[in-house]
C-alpha cells in the first residue's frame, strides 16, 4: 500500500529555506559578486536537493511527484524566459542601431550646475531605463557625474545618493531590466501589466524625491564645470549619428505596448526594427562591429545585426566611460539570469508540491488580516531576504514564489505582489553593506555603503509607499467576483 502523504510541520517547511540562506551567506562571502555566474544557481541547486530529501524522507512523498512539480513550477516561468531573451536581442540592436546612445546624449544634455543634483538623477533615470541596469548605469555615467559633483563642490554621500536613486528607478520600469522581467514572473502577470501598475507607487516616489534634492540643491553655493559631460557627449556624436528619427523604434514599441499586444511580439519587432535602423543610419557602426571591410555592405550588416542579436558586441572609443556604456551581450547576456530562474523555480516547484511553501504561507496568513498588512508581511520578507541572503534576485524568487497563491486567495491581482516585490526588494539590496548591490556600487563609486545610504531617497521611501498604499487601498486591482469564484474552485480541488 502506498503511505500517506505527511502534512509538513513549520520547522520542516522552514529547514530547507534556512539551509538556502545559510548556504548562501557563505556562497556570497567566497565569491562575492561573481554569484550569480554560476554558484548561486547550484546554490539553488543544493537547496533543492535538501527539499527534496525532507519531502521524500519526513513525508512519504514520491520523487516523480516532486519531479512533476519542478516541471510545472519551470513550465510557468517558460514565456518569461522568451522575453528575457528577446529583451538581450533588443538592447544589441538598439545599441548598434544607436537609439540607446541618443538616449544617452540627450539624457546628458539636462545636466545643469544650478540643479545639479535634480539632473544626475534625471541623467542616470534615462540611461538605466536605456540599458536596463543600475549597475551599468553607475559604474559609467554614475562615476562621471560623481567626478562632476565632487567638482562642484557637493558632499559624495549626496552625489551618490543622487546617482543610485535614479538608476534604480531606471532599473525598476526598464522593460530591459532582469529584475523588471523577474518579478512579474514569481507572481504570475506578464511584464508590461507590471510596468503600467508600477507607475502608481513608483512616480510618487520619485517626484517626492526629486523635490528634496532640488531643496538640497537650491540651498547650496556648489559652482563647477561640466566638462566631463561635455566630452561624453562630444565621443558619443563623433561615433553615431545621433537624431530624432532613431526614437521611432522605442515609439512603436511604446504604442503596441500601449494597444496591450503581448510582449514577445512587441519587443521582437522592437529588436529587429533596431536591426534596421542600423543599417540605415549607422552603416560605420556596422562596418567596425563585423570586421569586414573589404565584404560588401550586405554581407557586414547580416553579420552585425545577427552579431548584436544573438552575442557581445561593443564600440571602442577614446573615452572609457562611453566604452563600458557601449557594450551589449545579446540573447547570450540573459543566459545566467535564465539559468538562475530555472533552478530557483525548480527549487520552488519542490517546495510548493511538498505542500511546505503552503504551511509557511497559512502561516503567514493567519496573522494577516488586511490588505495593507499582507502588503506590509510582503515588503518585510524580501528586505528580510536581501539583508540574510544577500542578493536582490533571491529577495525576489523565493517571496514572490511564497506569496502569489496567497495574493490570489485574498482576490488580488499578481500585479499587486509583482510592484510589492519590486518596490521593497530591487530598490532596497543597494543600502545593505554586505548585499552583492550595496558592496559593488560602493566598490565602483568609492563611497562607503552607509554614507551614501542616507542619501538614496528613492530606494528608501519606495517600500513605504508601497505599504501606505496597501493600507489606504490606493492603486490595488481586485479580481472580480467572477474571477474569484473560479479561483476558489481552482484551490477546492
Amino acid at each position: 500500500m502506498t503511505k500517506k502523504h505527511k502534512e509538513p510541520s513549520i520547522p520542516e517547511a522552514l529547514f530547507p529555506i534556512a539551509f538556502l540562506i545559510v548556504l548562501l551567506v557563505i556562497n556570497i562571502w567566497i565569491f562575492g559578486t561573481e554569484g550569480l555566474s554560476g554558484s548561486n544557481q547550484m546554490v539553488l541547486v543544493i537547496s533543492s536537493a535538501v527539499a527534496a530529501l525532507v519531502a521524500v524522507f519526513r513525508l512519504n512523498i514520491k520523487w516523480e511527484t516532486l519531479q512533476d512539480g519542478i516541471v510545472k513550477s519551470i513550465s510557468s516561468a517558460m514565456s518569461s524566459i522568451l522575453i528575457l531573451l528577446l529583451i538581450g536581442s533588443l538592447a544589441g540592436t538598439w545599441m548598434l542601431s544607436g537609439i540607446v546612445p541618443a538616449m544617452i546624449y540627450y539624457g546628458l544634455q539636462i545636466l545643469n550646475p544650478t540643479i545639479f543634483l535634480i539632473a544626475a538623477c534625471i541623467v542616470s533615470a534615462i540611461v538605466s531605463i536605456a540599458t536596463g541596469s543600475s549597475w551599468t548605469t553607475v559604474a559609467t555615467v554614475g562615476v562621471a557625474l560623481l567626478g562632476i559633483g565632487r567638482a562642484l563642490g557637493f558632499e559624495e554621500g549626496i552625489i551618490a545618493g543622487a546617482i543610485i536613486s535614479g538608476a534604480y528607478f531606471g532599473d525598476k520600469m526598464s522593460p530591459l531590466s532582469d529584475t523588471t522581467n523577474l518579478a512579474p514572473a514569481m507572481a504570475g502577470t506578464d511584464l508590461f501589466t507590471h510596468i503600467r501598475h508600477m507607475t502608481k507607487t513608483t512616480f510618487p516616489t520619485i517626484t517626492i524625491t526629486l523635490i528634496i534634492f532640488g531643496i538640497i540643491g537650491f540651498t547650496s553655493n556648489a559652482e563647477g564645470s561640466v566638462g566631463q559631460v561635455q566630452e561624453i557627449s562630444a565621443v558619443i556624436l563623433e561615433n553615431f549619428n545621433i537624431n530624432g528619427w532613431l526614437f521611432i523604434v522605442p515609439l512603436v514599441v511604446i504604442g503596441m505596448i500601449i494597444k496591450k499586444i503581448p510582449a514577445v511580439p512587441a519587443l521582437l519587432t522592437g529588436a529587429l526594427l533596431g536591426g534596421v535602423f542600423a543599417i540605415i543610419f549607422q552603416p560605420q557602426v556596422i562596418t567596425l562591429i563585423a570586421n569586414e571591410a573589404d565584404s560588401s555592405m550586405l554581407y557586414q550588416s547580416f553579420k552585425a545585426v545577427m552579431m548584436a542579436l544573438y552575442g557581445e558586441i561593443s564600440v571602442t572609443t577614446s573615452n572609457d566611460v562611453v566604452n563600458e556604456l557601449l557594450i551589449t551581450r545579446g540573447m547570450a547576456g540573459m543566459l545566467n539570469t535564465i539559468w538562475l530562474i530555472v533552478c530557483a523555480m525548480a527549487f520552488g516547484g519542490i517546495m510548493e508540491e511538498s505542500g511546505m511553501l503552503r504551511v509557511l504561507a497559512e502561516a503567514v496568513i493567519r496573522k494577516v488580516h488586511s490588505v495593507g498588512s499582507l502588503i506590509a508581511s510582503t515588503a518585510a520578507t524580501c528586505v528580510f531576504f536581501n539583508v540574510t541572503t544577500s542578493d536582490q534576485y533571491l529577495a525576489i524568487l523565493v517571496p514572490g514564489r511564497m506569496y502569489a497563491d496567497i495574493y490570489r486567495k485574498r482576490g488580488l491581482k499578481p500585479e499587486n505582489l509583482s510592484r510589492t516585490l519590486e518596490d521593497s526588494a530591487t530598490v532596497t539590496s543597494v543600502l545593505i553593506p554586505w548585499n552583492t548591490c550595496g558592496a559593488t556600487q560602493a566598490s565602483v563609486l568609492g563611497v562607503a555603503t552607509l554614507t551614501y545610504a542616507p542619501y538614496c531617497f528613492f530606494n528608501i521611501i519606495s517600500p513605504f509607499m508601497t505599504i501606505l498604499f496597501g493600507y489606504l487601498k490606493l492603486g490595488i486591482n481586485f479580481y472580480s467576483k467572477e474571477e474569484m469564484l473560479e479561483i476558489k474552485k481552482e484551490f477546492a480541488v
